[in-house]
């Protein structure tokens, strides 16, 4: 009978712990709840400090296989090698100074010969190096430039300084320009005692054909992870001389990386830009990726109306600051009210339709621009629409107004209405009920940049009651079992 009593008290009391555990479980969760996407969205505000700042009297120097692979990757793992030249950088240096950042960044220009003493070297650019002569090397490609074999060896001559704590060799010309915290956002996905070659193709088929599908352009940019490095400074010269025909120092380095059996790891934010035209309609409907680089900007419109190139990437620049994993990343939404269907690029350009068109629709890149080397319509390696000649057939467009932050964790973007005087408006009635909006206010969290590591989704949005001049649009995570369905 005692025995009985003492298994029932142990059972009563298990019971109580039981619940007691519960309650302070439902408890925890409801406090995760409410605050666990604030303090997320709180510490990625940190992020850049943690990817930027670092103090170069810590590095560490076992180098650069497996004794630091407990430290994130922050800026001060990357080594940057531009391709310049001495003549012509006064024209292209500020190109890179946009995106270079003295004491932080890490790296070199590399120059045909030494710059004329006359003119010192600028301190808002990087530090340069002059290469070192390649006419040892065979060379049979008609029509391109012995450049090419200099800009190869960058990677070789880099790695060969033997600098500390060097995680990945990035490699980029000297109109590249390089959106610097999102590229360690990227680099940190991967294991850098791994070899990686990671980069991205040309927007242009024909020049995919023409070079290879299978290689990084260099002038998007790309990275080398040190093990990977190591073994493509051993055969680099030797592929300098057996690929002589070939055009470019990019497709070089593809060819040794093939003999070594590494494929390319394919990143939608590095852009070649290989457009010509307005590059508006390749922007307003980026990749759902961080972006990374762009180059070929001499080649293309100015990226905002109104403005040269060097101030219209200041001007991304503002929301870029701000939130650097959301700039240009693409949401929908819609006004069934009014059927109305709204195209965000956060920071750029809002697009704006008196009508409900699709999802799949709206991911596509109108057609803005054409073909690099033909200057064709197409074909592209990205989905792309036409720009209908009809003015009741095109989104009524917002450009860019202002940036700031509000409060800890949001942001509000003003977008403000694009008057094309080149081109008629339309005198529709639904088109006039647009046009009477002249801003588009856009207010959104803080982007954790961990959302770039799991599986790909789209933000979605939703549009606010309006006032008389401003739509006012919310970014936000989706919920479960939510789609941007039109009726």
């Amino acid at each position: 009978m005692s025995s009985h009593r003492e298994t029932s008290d142990i059972f009563s009391l298990f019971v109580k712990a039981t619940l007691l555990v519960s309650a302070v479980g439902s408890i925890s969760l409801l406090f995760y709840s409410v605050f666990s996407n604030e303090s997320q969205l709180i510490s990625c505000l940190e992020y850049c400090d943690r990817v930027l700042l670092f103090d170069p009297r810590k590095f560490n120097k076992s180098n650069n296989i497996s004794g630091d692979s407990y430290q994130e990757t922050n800026i001060s793992h990357i080594l940057f090698g531009i391709g310049g030249n001495s003549k012509t950088w006064n024209q292209r240096r500020h190109y890179c100074e946009l995106w270079w950042k003295p004491e932080i960044t890490r790296g070199y220009v590399w120059l045909d010969e030494k710059p004329p003493e006359t003119e010192p070297w600028p301190n808002t650019s990087p530090p340069y190096k002059v290469s070192e002569d390649t006419s040892r090397f065979k060379y049979s490609c008609r029509q391109c430039y012995r450049s090419s074999l200099r800009i190869a060896r960058i990677v070789k001559e880099s790695f060969e300084l033997g600098l500390d704590n060097v995680r990945w060799f990035v490699m980029g010309d000297d109109d590249t320009v390089f959106f610097v915290e999102n590229l360690v956002m990227v680099l940190a996905k991967y294991d850098h005692n791994q070899m990686y070659y990671i980069g991205g193709n040309s927007e242009s088929v024909e020049q995919n054909v023409l070079h290879s599908y299978s290689m990084a352009y260099g002038g998007g940019g790309f990275a080398i992870s040190y093990p990977l490095a190591k073994e493509l400074v051993r055969v680099l010269d030797g592929c300098i001389n057996r690929y002589s025909w070939f055009y470019g120092s990019d497709e070089r380095i593809q060819a040794c990386l093939s003999e070594i059996g590494i494929p390319l790891t394919k990143e939608l934010g590095f852009h070649q830009v290989d457009i010509r035209g307005n590059p508006y309609g390749l922007l307003a409907a980026h990749p759902l990726a961080p972006l990374v680089s762009f180059h070929h900007l001499d080649y293309v419109k100015s990226i905002f109306p109104g403005m040269n190139q060097i101030d219209s990437l200041q001007k991304l620049n503002e929301p870029y600051r701000l939130d650097p994993g959301r700039t240009l990343q693409h949401s929908v939404c819609y006004d069934f009210n009014r059927n109305w269907s709204v195209s965000v690029s956060w920071g750029y350009t809002i697009q704006l339709y008196p009508s409900l068109v699709t999802a799949m629709q709206l991911a596509m890149a109108l057609r803005t621009f054409q073909t690099w080397r033909t200057g064709n319509n197409e074909p592209f390696t990205l989905n792309t629409r036409p720009m209908s000649h009809d003015p009741c057939e095109r989104p009524v467009v917002y450009f860019l107004d202002r940036a700031e932050r509000v409060g800890r964790i949001q942001t509000l973007t003003t977008y403000k209405r694009h008057v094309d005087e080149g081109n008629a408006s339309c005198g529709r009635s639904d088109y006039a009920s647009v046009q009477a909006f002249l801003f588009v206010n856009v207010t959104s969290s803080i982007l954790n940049p961990e959302i770039f590591k799991m599986a790909p989704r789209r933000q979605c949005c939703e549009i606010f009651n309006s006032d008389k001049e401003v739509v006012q649009v919310k970014i936000r995570g989706c919920n479960q079992f939510e789609s941007v369905t039109p009726p």
